[in-house]
């Protein structure tokens, strides 16, 4: 009979020290869904890439800022900063997008000083760069473009935004692209030309179409920030919709490679599973799934059944507790506890030959029970001491003893511990086992659960061994 391979034996490994280590690959995109662990997973990259020689710059959208805490920053901004402490011949540098000044950096790059200072203070355009939805997906591209043609770094890692869904990083280019297209611009230029009231109201059915965000600021002080702010961008809409596509067909490009992290959980490995078919439908490269806190034991042999089983033998005082086995639960003279010690020595039974003794009757020796009644009930000293009495020693005084949990409370209930270790254990491999069977083409690599969060460069270290390797028991207190 043919042998069953396991769905988890049969799934390629993901070699991330040759994802790293491959000139051509510039770009690397760590996503998924939120609190997966992306932002420590493209650090650990960062540190792992630098430290084997590559010059790293790593992009995140993290608002918690614990990238900077882990690298030794004090903070995090919109410029790239240089990580120190980076072991090895590469180098290693961090930063923290900027929405609202990544804005402002491409309208500064794209229009004269005059035009530049009209724009930025502008109220609409204010509103637009800081609120607008898709704005911070869109300007993490932006950003992207913009590290890229500077030629700057051999490799970027970025960090995609918090967002509900994985797929808003994907859809904001063409979303904001389509935004800020001639049609919008027709439709903003609309109402200066129609003027009066008819302009006001063709205004406000098309904003209101649009977005939210413009229809609370509707009012004729609108109106001239938006004739204002249509006339100073007018040159620079068509720019955003070809960086736009510039920035997605590079995404598409083979020097790209795509890391989808998730959780051994059955929600974000849904997510995951969504997100490489969408993935594939976009031609875009994906390099593998990275799947975050996976719980193993070291005593997997030992069941869940079985463990459950011995702790509740050791709790009901059943057969594992008894030294002779099942002959103890038949045999009396084994399970009595009198039966185990020593019978007392008989005493001599009286010879009736002999005559009674007429002296005093020798005192006889005291038995255990005289010792045990004379400790509990000691005789009571005299009120008066004589006056040649020796010195009696103080009263020691008693100290209160902890109690001793015995051992066999202490096993089962480590027994019921390890049982739940392996029930989490199971219910992971099984959930690992469905993606892989719907895609097992995917190549994936295993982060072992770590007891607390990466805290410094060690731990990204330790991070970045478990993504090479795919496996290992994590350290007491590293991340």
């Amino acid at each position: 009979m043919t042998p069953v391979t396991p769905v988890a034996d049969a799934v390629p490994g993901l070699d991330t020290d040759a994802l790293l280590d491959d000139p051509d690959i510039r770009i690397i995109v760590c996503c998924g869904s939120g609190g997966v662990g992306k932002t420590t997973t493209a650090a650990a990259l960062g540190v792992r890439a630098a430290e084997r020689g590559r010059k790293v710059v790593v992009l995140t959208i993290d608002p918690a800022r614990r990238l900077a805490q882990s690298m030794g920053i004090d903070q995090l901004d919109n410029i790239p900063r240089r990580v120190e402490g980076i072991e090895g011949d590469g180098e290693l540098h961090a930063m923290m997008l900027d929405m609202k000044r990544t804005f402002d950096e491409t309208v500064e790059a794209h229009a004269d000083a005059e035009r530049a200072r009209a724009i930025l203070e502008n109220p609409f355009y204010q509103s637009l760069s800081a609120g607008f939805a898709g704005t911070q997906e869109y300007m993490a591209m932006e950003k992207l473009g913009q590290l890229r043609a500077r030629d700057e770094w051999d490799l970027i890692i970025v960090d995609t935004p918090p967002s509900r869904s994985a797929l808003d990083f994907l859809d904001a280019p063409k979303r904001l692209g389509s935004f800020l297209d001639g049609t919008f611009i027709r439709l903003l230029m609309a109402p200066a030309k129609m003027g009066g009231r008819a302009g006001m109201k063709f205004l406000n059915v098309g904003m209101s179409m649009m977005t939210g965000t413009l229809g609370k600021l509707l009012g004729g002080q609108f109106l001239r920030d938006v004739q204002t702010f249509v006339a100073a961008m007018d040159t620079m809409f068509g720019g955003f919709r070809t960086r736009a596509d510039a920035t997605y067909k590079l995404l598409q490009a083979p020097g790209t490679a795509f890391l989808v992290v998730a959780t051994p959980e059955r929600d974000a490995l849904r997510e995951a599973a969504y997100f490489v078919e969408r993935l594939a439908a976009e031609d875009m490269p994906l390099a593998g799934l990275v799947l975050n806190r996976v719980h193993g034991s070291e005593a997997s042999r030992l069941s869940a059944e079985r463990a459950l089983a011995a702790a509740e033998n050791l709790e009901e005082t059943r057969i594992v507790d008894q030294t002779a086995g099942k002959a103890a639960l038949c045999d009396p003279a084994v399970t009595s506890p009198e039966a185990s010690e020593p019978p007392l020595s008989p005493e001599p039974e009286p010879d009736p030959t002999s005559e009674p003794s007429s002296g005093p009757a020798p005192e006889s020796a005291p038995t255990s029970a005289d010792v045990r009644e004379s400790e509990r009930d000691p005789a009571p000293a005299p009120d008066h001491a004589p006056e040649n009495a020796p010195a009696v020693a103080p009263a020691v005084p008693v100290v209160p003893v902890t109690p001793v949990v015995p051992v066999e409370e202490l096993t089962a209930g480590l027994l019921r511990l390890h049982a739940e270790r392996m029930q989490v254990v199971a219910r992971e491999q099984h959930t690992r086992d469905r993606f892989a069977a719907l895609h097992p083409e995917v190549p994936v690599t295993e982060v072992a659960a770590l007891p607390g969060d990466v805290h410094d460069l060690v731990g990204l270290r330790t991070i970045g061994d478990r993504l090479a390797t795919g496996s290992g028991s994590a350290p007491a207190e590293s991340a």
